[in-house]
C-alpha cells in the first residue's frame, strides 16, 4: 500500500480521492476545511493550508509519503512540486510549476522566450494600477496573479468600474499582485481542455471549446463542449507552441490544463496552462470521450509508474456544464427539462435545498455539475446556448 497525499478536499478533488483509494491506496487529504466533502474518504486529513509548504513538507515526511498531487488547484501545484523536490518523489521542479501556476511569472516567462502574450503590467500598489491603468485604451483585464477559479478577474470597460476591479483582484492574491493586461482580438472559440506531458513532450491532448455565461461574469467558465470546433491545423500549431514551452520549461511529466485562443492571424496565445487536471470535469468528460482516464494518469506519475493507455475516441459527443445562479438566494429547488435530463450522464449537486447560494462570479460559487452526452455536435449547441431554460434555478 502506497501512501499519497492529495492537496484539498473539496468536491472536485472528489473524484482523485475515490480513485486513489479504488486502487489500493493509503490516502492523506490536506486543507484548511475539515468539512470539506472529500476527507471523508481518506485514510487521514490534515487541517493545514494547501499554500503552507513547509507545514505539507513535515507531514509528507511524516507519513512517509510515496508521492503528493495537487489536482484541479492551482495555488496547491506548487506546494506540491516543492514537497516532491525536496523529498525526491516523483514529480516536476518547483520552478517549473510555479512559473505555470503564478499568471505574473507566466506572463514574464511567455516575454522573455517570445512567445506570443497580451500586453501587461505587474502592480503590487493599487494606486500605481490605477493611475496605469487610466492611462491605457480599454477594456483591460485585472487579474490577481496566484487565485484560481477566475475568483478577482474583471473586464474592466469603463474608468467607472476600474478602482472596484482593481480592489477586487488585490483582495482575491494572496502574494497581493496583480496583473493587468490588454484584451487580444481573438477568432473563434476559447479553447480548453487536458493534456498528458511524458519526457517533456505532450504525448495526448484532448481540447473543447469554453463556455461562459454574460448574466454573471463573462469569465468564468460555465463549462466545455467537446471536442473543439477549432480546425486541425490551428490545434497542430498549439500543440507545437505547447511543447516549446515545455521543453523551455524543462516541464517533464504530468497532466496539464489548457486555455488558449487564435488571433485572425492563427497565431496561438496560451492564456494559462495550469500544471495540474481541469476543473469543471474536464478529466471525467475526456474519458467518456476518448477512453483515456488522466485522473489515473495523474496517480501513476505522482508514484512514479508508467501510465500506458490507449486512446478511442466515441462516436458521441460530450460536455460540462457548471449549474449556477445569476443572482443570491436560498435554494429551493432546481428544474431540468425533460430534454435535457435525456443527455444527462452524470448529476452532482453540492447545495441542499434550504441553504444560500451565490451568483456565480468564481467557479466556487458552484450549485453542482452535469456531464451530457450527444449524438451530434448541433444539438449540443443547441442545448448549451439555451440552458438557462433547460434548467432553472428557483431561489427564494
Amino acid at each position: 500500500m502506497k501512501k499519497i497525499i492529495i492537496l484539498g478536499g473539496a468536491h472536485h478533488q472528489i473524484p482523485v480521492i475515490k480513485k486513489s483509494k479504488e486502487l489500493g491506496h493509503y490516502v492523506i487529504t490536506c486543507d484548511y476545511l475539515p468539512r470539506n466533502p472529500g476527507h471523508k474518504f481518506s485514510d487521514k486529513y490534515y487541517n493545514t493550508s494547501t499554500r503552507d509548504k513547509e507545514k505539507i513538507l513535515e507531514i509528507a515526511k511524516e507519513n512517509n509519503a510515496d508521492g503528493i498531487i495537487a489536482y484541479a488547484s492551482d495555488p496547491a501545484a506548487p506546494t506540491a512540486a516543492f514537497v516532491s523536490e525536496k523529498l525526491n518523489l516523483p514529480g516536476n521542479s518547483y520552478d517549473s510549476v510555479n512559473t505555470l501556476a503564478r499568471k505574473d511569472l507566466f506572463r514574464n516567462f511567455l516575454k522573455e522566450n517570445n512567445f506570443n502574450r497580451p500586453d501587461f503590467e505587474i502592480f503590487e500598489d493599487a494606486k500605481d494600477a490605477y493611475q496605469f491603468s487610466k492611462s491605457t485604451e480599454l477594456p483591460v483585464f485585472v487579474k490577481p496573479v496566484d487565485s484560481s477559479g477566475s475568483k478577482g478577474v474583471s473586464k474592466v470597460t469603463s474608468e467607472k468600474t476600474l478602482e472596484t476591479a482593481i480592489n477586487n483582484a488585490f483582495e482575491e492574491s494572496f502574494c497581493k499582485k496583480i496583473i493587468i493586461e490588454k484584451m487580444i482580438n481573438k477568432e473563434g472559440p476559447q479553447v480548453a481542455g487536458d493534456g498528458l506531458v511524458i519526457d517533456n513532450k505532450l504525448k495526448f491532448r484532448y481540447w473543447g471549446n469554453e463556455n461562459f455565461t454574460e448574466k454573471v461574469n463573462g469569465l468564468v467558465p460555465i463549462g466545455q463542449t467537446f471536442p473543439t470546433t477549432v480546425s486541425e491545423n490551428l490545434l497542430e500549431k498549439a500543440e507545437i507552441k505547447a511543447n516549446e514551452i515545455f521543453s523551455a520549461l524543462n516541464f517533464k511529466n504530468g497532466c496539464v490544463n489548457f486555455d488558449f485562443i487564435f488571433d485572425k492571424n492563427g497565431d496561438v496565445y496560451f492564456l494559462e496552462i495550469g500544471p495540474r487536471n481541469g476543473g469543471c470535469r474536464i478529466p471525467e468528460v475526456i474519458k467518456y470521450g476518448t477512453n483515456v482516464d488522466l485522473i489515473d494518469a495523474t496517480i501513476s506519475l505522482a508514484l512514479g509508474e508508467k501510465f500506458n493507455f490507449e486512446e478511442c475516441k466515441s462516436e458521441s459527443y460530450y460536455a460540462s456544464y457548471m449549474i449556477h445562479s445569476e443572482k443570491y438566494g436560498i435554494l429551493e429547488d432546481i428544474k431540468f427539462s425533460k430534454e435535457i435530463q435525456k443527455h444527462i450522464l452524470e448529476k452532482h449537486v453540492y447545495i441542499r435545498k434550504g441553504k444560500s447560494v451565490s451568483a456565480y462570479t468564481g467557479s466556487n460559487k458552484t450549485i453542482g455539475d452535469l456531464i451530457l452526452q450527444f449524438a451530434n455536435p448541433k444539438r449540443m449547441q443547441q442545448i448549451y446556448g439555451d440552458m438557462e431554460n433547460h434548467i432553472k434555478i428557483l431561489l427564494n
